[in-house]
């Protein structure tokens, strides 16, 4: 008979896997579920992305522009212009941006002078032409004139009109008002709602007058149209165009009341 050494002999003995053997230590349930619900979640994603991209497949849109469509708005400027601001839409996909491009008349020719902007209108989206209403939200279209350049600081490096807004500077948005749509001192009206012009944000701490339903007034058809800064968080406005700080400042420095600039507000309308 063969004889075996004890110490030679190992014996391996199976025994079922406890929780403890597992790196699941503490609730089986509670990472299976974890793991689940991180599959689902990734499942769903992906089926989320693959139908935005069929669902906005079809419909119509142009590529984000890096310069404006000048061939469907140049000859609605009038000829003494030499300056536009155009805001205009952009779609890309299921999503809308509002861009700002500057353009300058040179030897006749229109030529985009600062690349695209981003900007916020108003919260509504874009009146169209004759359809603004007062308290609507929405940024009227159409064609309009750059007025004043207004702001906190006592000057700012532009070739436009300027004003300093003081503490008792307000803008009439009171449709039933004598002096609707105008920049009134607060001891210089009866109107019951108006807006003040030296804000306690930076919002207007530099901004410009969009001369929209200026002359002739008309009562209820909106107010207070200004190109000013935008908010830090990037929401929309109750019916201005806005833009970054950064960008206001250059805009202002760029613009020459001499060569008449006007703004074109969607001008797909």
């Amino acid at each position: 008979m063969r004889a075996f050494h004890r110490h030679s002999i190992i014996i391996l003995k199976k025994r079922p896997l406890s929780i403890t053997d597992s790196p699941i230590k503490e609730d089986p349930m509670k990472y299976l579920d974890k793991q689940h619900v991180t599959g689902h979640l990734s499942f769903f994603a992906i089926v989320i992305a693959a139908w935005l991209i069929s669902a906005c497949a079809g419909l119509p849109r142009e590529p984000l522009m890096k310069s404006p469509p000048l061939f469907s708005w140049h000859t609605s400027i009038p000829s003494q212009t030499g300056q536009v601001i155009l805001v205009a839409e952009e779609s890309f996909l299921c999503f809308t941006l509002t861009r700002v491009y500057f353009l300058e008349k040179t030897n006749g020719e229109w030529t985009q002078t600062m690349e695209p902007l981003r900007a916020v209108i108003g919260k509504n989206g874009f009146a169209a032409p004759g359809e603004k209403r007062e308290g609507d939200g929405k940024t009227p279209s159409g064609l309009f004139r750059l007025g004043t350049a207004f702001g906190y600081p006592e000057k700012v490096d532009t070739k436009m009109p300027y004003r300093q807004a003081l503490d008792d500077d307000i803008w009439i948005d009171d449709p039933d008002a004598a002096d609707y749509n105008r920049w009134m001192k607060k001891e210089q009206t009866k109107a019951n709602s108006y807006e003040i012009l030296k804000r306690d944000d930076p919002l207007y701490e530099y901004a410009i007058v969009i001369e929209y339903n200026t002359d002739p007034v008309i009562r209820g058809h909106g107010s207070a149209i200004f190109l000013h800064i935008r908010a830090a968080s990037g929401e929309p406005t109750a019916g201005c165009v806005a833009v970054s700080k950064e960008n206001m400042l250059r805009l202002l420095s760029r613009l020459d009341s001499e060569k008449k600039p006007v703004i074109l507000i969607n001008p797909d309308q």
